[in-house]
């Protein structure tokens, strides 16, 4: 059981692992920034719309090409809460009309998109530039490199260019003197789950609590036998925390296709008129047996996030144990937010904490 083993692991990690409102991001009014920069034309809008909008990868090829900043809010849960600003490629930020030092200021990531079946000599240098003068702003922000449209590409073809980007990104900033400037690189494509799944890395970077919530996953996995866990977020299947265990993209692509079965037939087959509800509530639960004797177990932890494991057919045997353990998880995770919670009334109500110390 991991019940002991659960309570023992939170009590001891509340202060490390961010829960402090000095180092949460999310703890105060302000949510944390990401930056979707490159060239015109390079992908970043479709991006936004088919992760967090649910458009058709198609659809996006009839997408204007954004002239001007775009701010949007996405707050599908409590874990994946921040603001996205769209740049067109366009526009020059660092003119003097543009304050760049608070647009960057305020960043938790830059993502910068660069296209993979265009010529990537003009993309580097406006990358070089913008992390350069980014970082002297904001030493604190993460650098993610999109090497988009990728799709188009065969195996070969996308490691080396990949490799060829990666060497001349940072050979440019080594050139600068600026090797401690770290570049993440990822390749993308809106035909398939790689965009979601670079998405994931980059949010997770953002949540100051993901070191508890991948402990928790490892302690529920280890004592269900349970080969690999995800804990996505519903609504844009960013998964925010996943166990020690390597990912397979195979193995995410299935909890995608999972999920949307799930909201599917729940859409389809779910109450109507005035007992009709969220699609996805506590209620939501789906076990789907694969003919490689493999189990795929989804369960709700919260109205926005979801469990899905992988274990074999043996393992599924002992549901109660699993079920038992799940409830321990889930619980868990309730204080993960409750202190969450404490934190963000105690940064918008600073007057009632110190009226209540004078008291």
């Amino acid at each position: 059981r991991v019940a002991p083993a659960l309570g023992t692991y939170l009590s001891s990690h509340k202060i490390k692992d961010g829960f402090s409102p000095v180092r949460d991001p999310f703890s105060s009014e302000v949510k944390p920034r990401i930056l979707l920069m490159g060239l015109r034309r390079s992908g970043k809008s479709s991006i936004q719309k088919v992760v967090f909008h649910k458009m058709s990868p198609n659809e996006t090829l009839f997408l204007e090409s954004t002239n001007k900043i775009c701010r949007e809010d996405v707050s599908n849960s409590s874990f994946v809460s921040f603001q996205i600003w769209d740049f067109p490629g366009q526009i020059d930020f660092f003119d003097p009309t543009f304050d760049y030092e608070m647009i960057f200021r305020g960043t938790g990531a830059l993502i910068f998109v660069i296209d993979s079946q265009d010529d990537y000599v003009e993309a580097l240098s406006r990358l070089h530039l913008t992390v350069t003068r980014a970082y002297k702003v904001n030493p604190d922000i993460n650098f993610e490199v999109f090497i988009h449209k990728v799709d188009g590409l065969s195996d070969d073809h996308k490691i080396e260019k990949q490799r060829d980007i990666h060497k001349r990104a940072n050979d440019d900033l080594a050139d600068a003197g600026l090797e401690r400037i770290h570049l993440s690189f990822y390749l993308t494509s809106i035909y398939d789950h790689s965009i979601f799944e670079a998405f994931s890395k980059v949010v997770q970077k953002l949540i100051p609590q993901l070191p508890t919530l991948e402990n928790l996953l490892n302690i529920f996995i280890s004592n269900s036998g349970i080969e690999k866990a995800f804990l996505f977020d519903v609504v844009s299947k960013i998964y925010i925390a996943t166990d020690s265990s390597p990912v397979d993209m195979q193995t995410y692509e299935l909890c995608c296709d999972m999920i949307d079965v799930v909201i599917d037939i729940s859409c389809i087959y779910g109450l109507s008129g005035d007992e009709a509800g969220s699609p996805y509530d506590k209620e939501s639960m789906a076990i789907i047996h694969l003919n490689n004797t493999t189990v795929m177990y989804l369960k709700e932890v919260t109205k926005f996030l979801a469990l899905v494991c992988f274990l074999r057919e043996e393992s599924f045997e002992r549901k109660g144990l699993i079920d038992y353990n799940f409830h321990c998880f889930k619980k868990a995770i309730e204080e993960v937010f409750d202190v969450r919670l404490k934190v963000q009334r105690m940064m918008l109500n600073p007057n009632t904490c110190l009226m209540k110390r004078r008291i």
